[in-house]
C-alpha cells in the first residue's frame, strides 16, 4: 500500500479515537494491529496531524569514519609498499605495515583500508572476466540428446554404492540404475536399460571416465562402450576433462538424488537401495517440470527403443562401426588438445578457448572446429588423417535413423 493510502488510514484511526470509539472497534474497521494503532496515537499526541506522515528511514548516525590522519597514513603506507622491490600491496599488507609502524592506536580493518584505497583511486575493482564461449551441444525435438553420469555414496559398513543416471536433455525423462561398481560391464548394463525405456538417442554426452572413453593407457583406443554406441548409431560426445559443470543437468540430478533420497533415510545394503530407488524415480517423474515443454506432456521417444531381439543380436566382440565421435576440449597453452590419449596441434592463438573435435571412423579423419560465439560462423581449424588399423563395418540398416541428423561437428 502506498504512502497516500497509509496516511488516510492513520487519519481515520485518529478521528475515531477522538470520537471515543474503542480500539477493538477501530481495528475491526481498519485491518491493522494494536501496535500500529499505539504507534500512531503516540505520534499524534506529540506532533499533531503532521506527525502522521511517514518519517525517513535513514539512520541518524553514520558509520564510523576514520579521521583524515588515519586515512593519510593508509595512503602513505600504500605508497611505501609500492616503492619496495619485494612485497605485497594489498589491504592486508597495508594493515601489517601500519601495525609495524605503531603510528596508530587503532589500526583500521582490512575492509576499511580497502574502502579508503577505493576512495583515493588506488584500488580499482577487478573487471569481471569475459564469459568464454562454450560450444554446448543442444537438445531439441529434432535431435535427441542424452546426458549420462554417476555418483557414489557409502553405506554404514563401508560398501560403496553407485547410482547411474541418464537423462533426456529435452524432455528431462530419467532412468536410474544402482550398482556396486562402475566397470564397463555395469555401464553397458545401465545404458541398455536406458535405451529400452527412453529410446535410442542421436547423441550421448558424458565425461571422460575410463569406463566411458576406454581408458588412458593406449593412444587411439576405442573402448567397448564407444563401440556399443557406434554399433547402435549413437554419437558419443565427450565433454572437457575435469569440468563437471559442463554436464550440469545430470550433475544437478545427482545432487537431487542425494538430497531427496539418500539423505532422507538410512540404508542397510545395496539391495535395500535398489528396492527403494523406484520411489525416487516415481517422485522425480511427478515433480520434474522441464521448461522446454512448457507444462506439456513429454512426447514419446522420437526414434525406436531397443528391443529384446536387438539385445540378443549384439555380438560378444563388438566391431568398430562407421560413425562419429565428438570431443569438446579446451586448448592448452601450447595450442594442443588431447583426443583418445593423443596430442593434436591446433592454433596456438586459441589457447584457453574451446574447440570441437570430431573423429569420423569410416573416413579415417579428425577435424577440429572453432566457434568464437553464437553469432560467428564455425570455422575449420585443422583436418588430420586419422588412421584406424582395424576394419570399419557399416552401420546396420535397422539402426540407421529415418531422418537426417544435424551436423554435430558444426554445433548447429
Amino acid at each position: 500500500m502506498d504512502e497516500k493510502q497509509e496516511r488516510s488510514l492513520r487519519r481515520k484511526a485518529i478521528r475515531l479515537l477522538v470520537r471515543g470509539v474503542s480500539r477493538r472497534e477501530i481495528l475491526r474497521r481498519i485491518p491493522r494491529g494494536y501496535s500500529w494503532l499505539h504507534k500512531w496515537q503516540r505520534r499524534f499526541a506529540r506532533f499533531g496531524w503532521a506527525g502522521l506522515k511517514s518519517q525517513s528511514r535513514q539512520p541518524h548516525r553514520l558509520a564510523t569514519r576514520y579521521p583524515a590522519r588515519t586515512r593519510r597514513l593508509v595512503v602513505q603506507a600504500r605508497v611505501r609498499l609500492h616503492h619496495r622491490r619485494v612485497g605485497l600491496l594489498g589491504p592486508q599488507a597495508i594493515q601489517d605495515e601500519l601495525r609495524h609502524a605503531q603510528l596508530l592506536r587503532r589500526v583500521p580493518a582490512v575492509s576499511t583500508i580497502q574502502r579508503i584505497l577505493h576512495e583515493q583511486g588506488l584500488l580499482t575493482a577487478p573487471r569481471p572476466p569475459t564469459p568464454e564461449y562454450f560450444p554446448r551441444p543442444t537438445a531439441t525435438a529434432q535431435y535427441v540428446l542424452h546426458a549420462m553420469d554417476w555418483t557414489a555414496r557409502y553405506l554404514a559398513g563401508g560398501m560403496k554404492v553407485f547410482a547411474f543416471h541418464t537423462i533426456d536433455l529435452h524432455t528431462r525423462a530419467m532412468h536410474q540404475t544402482i550398482s556396486t561398481d562402475k566397470t564397463g560391464a555395469t555401464v553397458r548394463q545401465h545404458v541398455l536399460q536406458v535405451w529400452q525405456t527412453l529410446g535410442l538417442p542421436d547423441g550421448l554426452q558424458m565425461d571422460n571416465d575410463a569406463a566411458f572413453c576406454g581408458g588412458y593407457k593406449a593412444p587411439r583406443v576405442f573402448g567397448d562402450f564407444v563401440r556399443l554406441c557406434l554399433y547402435l548409431g549413437l554419437e558419443p560426445i565427450f565433454l572437457p576433462v575435469h569440468e563437471p559443470k559442463r554436464n550440469g543437468v545430470v550433475e544437478r540430478l545427482n545432487g537431487l538424488w542425494s538430497q531427496a533420497f539418500w539423505k532422507r533415510r538410512r540404508f542397510r545394503s545395496v539391495p535395500h537401495v535398489e528396492r527403494a530407488s523406484p520411489e525416487f524415480t516415481a517422485w522425480y517423474a511427478q515433480h520434474s517440470q522441464p521448461s522446454t515443454l512448457n507444462g506439456r506432456v513429454p512426447p514419446p521417444a522420437r526414434w525406436r527403443r531397443l528391443t529384446a531381439a536387438d539385445l540378443r543380436a549384439l555380438p560378444a566382440a563388438l566391431p568398430l562401426t562407421a560413425g562419429r565421435l565428438h570431443f569438446i576440449r579446451r586448448v592448452e597453452p601450447q595450442g594442443l588438445i588431447r583426443v583418445l590419449n593423443e596430442p593434436w596441434q591446433t592454433d596456438p592463438r586459441l589457447a584457453g578457448q574451446y574447440v570441437w573435435a570430431t573423429v569420423v571412423t569410416h573416413r579415417h579423419r579428425l577435424a577440429i572446429y572453432h566457434h568464437r560465439s553464437e553469432r560467428d560462423p564455425v570455422r575449420v581449424v585443422k583436418v588430420f588423417r586419422y588412421e584406424i588399423h582395424e576394419p570399419i563395418v557399416p552401420l546396420l540398416p535397422r539402426f540407421k535413423r529415418p531422418y537426417r541428423r544435424r551436423k554435430m561437428s558444426t554445433m548447429c
